[in-house]
């Protein structure tokens, strides 16, 4: 690239900054670069706060389906509230910029909202993948020197439900430095919760305001840590910032998946990885587009169920891993074909390289081969939450309004 820093300030600019930055890039300390040095930013106005101000403030920001069937909507609005609920809420608990918390939570809202909200504030967010045990959660939470939890009672997977609650409660046996664990009551099963530390997440929302002035942050402060999987030793801890993390990630979804803020965007990743991360909840909210969220397996109840979800909501990007691809391929291609998959304009492979016969079952019997010739802007799916049939608004009870 000729103008590797004229590249990268002319997509900064796409982007709202408190101050801008003096320089693009310091490499004074070279290979500990540093991104656009004095800038102020935070990602959570630009996932959020800046669309309330503008005519995305009641589009629809996410849709939501868990396993069991459940099914919710909540505007950029819902969202940006949900979202400083929990901040004035973990503010309460005493987190400040800086301190470390800690996400064991399945693939649902709340995990996006916890995301936002430690963003807000200017804590560290990390996220753990809810597969993990609890001597693999235990590490990490030590290692991060994490002051708060927010796990779950329990969700559902592949027809069965993981007491999440009961690992957590495993790992904390060593885990000195946690002060407090907020628990969501998600799939209302008995937990033990006479730890002084435990406290239910409806509880610690109840009467907080759903204002909250998000935290100019330095473009090189901390957003996340995400481990590593530890299967080839130690887990390492990645840190990634405000400011360059954001703009890579915008750029990204414009450049490779052509996003339009009238997309409706599936990643069918979990939010315990940097895809999740990336392309669940902090690419598509700044990009302005609709995020599907999903619980379960993809293969519950029946193998068809992914594709059940593509042509119940319009899904026109989806972006999915090879190992699911190749799972699917062993139940046929008459699932896929069982549904309407028109919207669809462009297919994506994340996680792993993707074998030839993987992309061509993808390409042809998902895609319909269509693909390369649907490349013109759908349909908008700027819904209102009540236009489709059986549409539920997201229950109040779950977030506390």
């Amino acid at each position: 690239m000729q103008d590797l820093e004229g590249f990268w300030e002319e997509a900064a600019q796409e982007l709202d900054w408190f101050r801008k930055w003096d320089k693009v890039l310091d490499r004074a300390e070279a290979p500990f670069f540093k991104w656009f040095v004095n800038g102020k930013t935070n990602i959570a106005y630009n996932a959020l706060d800046r669309h309330v101000k503008t005519h995305r403030k009641n589009k629809v920001a996410v849709i939501f389906e868990s396993e069991e069937g459940v099914r919710a909507r909540m505007t950029y609005y819902d969202l940006y509230r949900y979202t400083n609920m929990l901040a004035n809420a973990l503010t309460a608990l005493g987190v400040t910029k800086g301190d470390r918390v800690t996400l064991y939570l399945p693939n649902i809202p709340h995990t996006a909202i916890a995301m936002l909200a430690c963003a807000k504030i200017g804590a560290i967010h990390c996220v753990v993948y809810a597969g993990f045990s609890a001597m693999a959660l235990r590490d990490r939470i030590n290692d991060a020197e994490a002051k708060v939890i927010i796990t779950i009672d329990g969700f559902h997977r592949n027809g069965k439900v993981i007491k999440l609650k009961e690992v957590v409660d495993e790992a904390m046996v060593d885990c000195p430095a946690v002060e407090t664990v907020v628990v969501v009551k998600w799939a209302d099963i008995p937990v033990d919760m006479t730890d002084g530390r435990y406290v239910w997440y409806e509880d610690v929302i109840e009467g907080e305001s759903t204002h909250f002035e998000t935290r100019p942050m330095d473009a090189e402060d901390p957003l996340f840590i995400l481990y590593t999987s530890g299967t080839t030793g130690k887990p390492k801890g990645i840190v990634h910032v405000h400011g360059g993390y954001q703009v890579g990630i915008n750029r990204t979804l414009k450049w490779v998946f052509d996003i339009k803020e009238t997309d409706i965007f599936w990643c069918t990743a979990d939010p315990g990885w940097i895809t999740g991360h990336s392309y669940i909840v902090y690419g598509p909210l700044i990009a302005g587009t609709t995020t599907v969220i999903y619980e379960g397996h993809p293969l519950y109840p029946t193998p068809d169920r992914m594709w059940k979800i593509v042509a119940k909501y319009g899904v026109n990007i989806l972006y999915t891993a090879p190992t699911a691809i190749r799972m699917l391929m062993r139940f046929g291609a008459h699932h896929p074909k069982q549904h309407d998959l028109s919207d669809l304009r462009l297919l994506g492979s994340v996680g792993e390289p993707i074998n030839p016969e993987a992309w061509i079952w993808y390409y042809e019997k998902c895609g319909e081969s269509q693909v390369s010739r649907h490349g013109h802007l759908v349909a908008n799916r700027n819904w209102d939450v009540n236009d489709q049939p059986g549409a539920l608004q997201c229950p109040e009870t779950w977030f506390g309004l």
